[in-house]
């Protein structure tokens, strides 16, 4: 019993190991940056069109119908 936990983590270690040489870190596209600001943009987009975000829709989801503004 004594020497069972420090194993098992000796054991966990050297999976921790394998796992970490044997799957590469996924490599991200040169053009991150401009890709995330173009989402950004499609979003406001979105928004500016009358879609709510999906915090405000939930939040409103229970509001009373005398209580939403007029449209």
């Amino acid at each position: 019993m004594v020497i069972a936990g420090p194993a098992v983590v000796v054991v966990a270690g050297f999976t921790t190991l394998w796992l970490a040489v044997r799957t590469p870190d996924p490599v991200i596209a040169e053009d991150y940056y401009r890709r995330g600001i173009e989402i950004n943009r499609t979003l406001s987009a979105q928004e500016q069109r009358g879609l709510a975000p999906a915090m405000q829709g939930r939040n409103h989801a229970m509001t009373p119908a005398k209580d939403l503004p007029a449209h």
